[in-house]
């Protein structure tokens, strides 16, 4: 025989899947902003300090 799974346990369920979606992007946002954030910080670092013009002789 087959157990139906009760209505309190599906909706806890749903919301642990709600919770972990908003971990995941949360998740990605903190890796986007600490992974790509100081490379572009190190980018604009070295170009005000002309590390990018070519030099002349």
């Amino acid at each position: 025989m087959k157990k139906k799974k009760s209505k309190k346990n599906q909706t806890y369920s749903n919301l642990k899947d709600q919770k972990l979606g908003q971990t995941k992007n949360s998740a990605k946002i903190v890796l986007f902003v600490f992974g790509i954030g100081p490379i572009i910080g190190i980018i604009i670092f070295l170009y005000s300090k002309g590390f990018f013009t070519s030099p002349t002789i």
